[in-house]
Formats: structure tokens, sequence, C-alpha cells
């Protein structure tokens, strides 16, 4: 097989010393498949992304697409370019906030069944910093430093019937989650777009976080890389769809 040096090394970095039984049953298919997403992918001039950052957008793709065999592999590999138990923890806890509790159960546990196989001692240390008390203040202060000055009173807007959602939305998604420890506003923007570019049907929310992502930092090139890197394992459409929700958000 044609596999390249590169993809071949690469794999290694990321799966030492394991060969995938698909070289036996599928040769051709793993040779296109290895050297696209292991060597051109990667290699791509101008949308390159560091490997921890890459491997952290692929965990956050996996969990949106419900890739769980795709990322039960890619734990160990994420491990081993830098991303830390408590980084793979709370992508999945956050994950929980965008799909919801019934896709991220699967996810939760196989970190779980992973982290202790590899004597990775459960729990891991609390990285919350609001209550019950303080998280709606919170919440909201979180919204207004990504989304800016108009979200200060979002928690209270809407119609009466369903004013408690965006009440939801501020306390719960972003008091309980995103005001957590582990994870960085740039890190947490980045995978919730993720998350939602690899569901798919949400694009007026993907490109409201585009927008976001691009007002904390993470500019435009960076999103066109994250969903460049992420196309192997999502496909060709999201991914569209993705790019397609970054150049209205430029706009």
């Amino acid at each position: 097989m044609a596999i390249t040096e590169f993809a071949r090394e690469y794999h290694e970095k990321m799966f030492p010393e394991y060969q995938s039984d698909f070289l036996r049953t599928d040769p051709e298919f793993i040779e296109r498949f290895d050297n696209f997403t292991f060597d051109e992918v990667i290699n791509q001039e101008g949308v390159q992304l560091d490997d921890k950052t890459r491997l952290l957008a692929i965990l956050s793709t996996l969990l949106g697409c419900q890739g769980i065999d795709e990322f039960k592999k890619m734990i160990p590999a994420a491990l081993n370019f830098g991303v830390t138990p408590v980084e793979i923890k709370e992508t999945v806890y956050q994950a929980t906030a965008y799909l919801g509790i019934g896709r991220v159960f699967p996810f939760l546990k196989a970190v779980n069944e992973i982290f202790e196989e590899k004597g990775i001692s459960l729990p891991l240390e609390g990285q919350a910093t609001t209550t019950t008390e303080n998280r709606r203040e919170a919440g909201t202060q979180t919204q207004v430093d990504i989304f800016g000055e108009g979200m200060r009173d979002f928690w209270q807007s809407g119609p009466e019937e369903s004013r408690h959602i965006n009440l939801w939305l501020t306390d719960n998604c972003f008091g309980d989650y995103y005001t957590r420890m582990g994870l960085d506003y740039r890190q947490r923007e980045m995978i919730t777009f993720c998350f939602i570019s690899a569901q798919g049907g949400c694009e007026p929310q993907l490109t409201a976080h585009a927008s976001a992502n691009m007002r904390i930092g993470n500019d435009k090139q960076f999103l066109i890389s994250v969903v460049s890197q992420c196309l192997p394992y999502i496909g060709y459409p999201r991914s569209l769809n993705a790019l397609s929700c970054i150049n209205k958000a430029a706009e």
C-alpha cells in the first residue's frame, strides 16, 4: 500500500503500536483515508492547527456527529497530544447544553471507562466557580463578555410564555458550564462551534457562535482551519454549511 511516510508517522504518534484491522480487510480504503486525513488535511497550507487544538476540535466534532466509536479511539490520541483529562471532561460536560444528555451520556461513560483503564483517578478536581445562588449573574456576565453588552438583559427577554428558556440559557448553559475552569472562553466557543456544526440543522445558532468566536479572538481564518481539520470526521455537506455560516458571520 502507498500510505505516505508522514501519514504513517502521524498515525503512530496518535496511536502508538496500534494497527487497525482495516489494513487487512479494507486496504484500498485505508490507503486513501489515511493519506487524506493524516497527511493532506494536516499539512494543507493556511489551515494548519497545533496538535492539541486539532484534537480538541475533533473530539468536539465527534460528540456533535455522535461518532462514539471514533471518539473512544481519539481519547488516548488526545491525551498523547497534550489534551488534559480536565479539558476532555469539560468538553463533554459542555456538550450537554448543546446536544442534550440523551446524546452525551454514552460519551461521558466512555471517557470514564477509558480514564479508569489508564489509571486516571475519578472524580477529577472540581472546576466549578459558581453556586446556585450566583449562577445567573455569572452567566449574564459571561454572555456579555462573549457576545457583547446587548446580552445584559437577555435572561429576562422574549415572550412571557417562553422567557424561562432564555433564563435557562443564561443560568444553566452559561452560568453552569461556561464559567467553569479547565477551558478558557476561546476554547469553549471553539468547541461549541464544533458541536453545532457537526450536528447540523442549527445554522442560525452556528452563525451566532461563529460571530461570538470572532469577537473574542477566534478569527475567520481560525474557524476555517477548524472546519478543514474536522472535515474527514463529518464530511462535506456539514463542513460546507459551516463555511457558509462563517462567511455570513464575517459579513
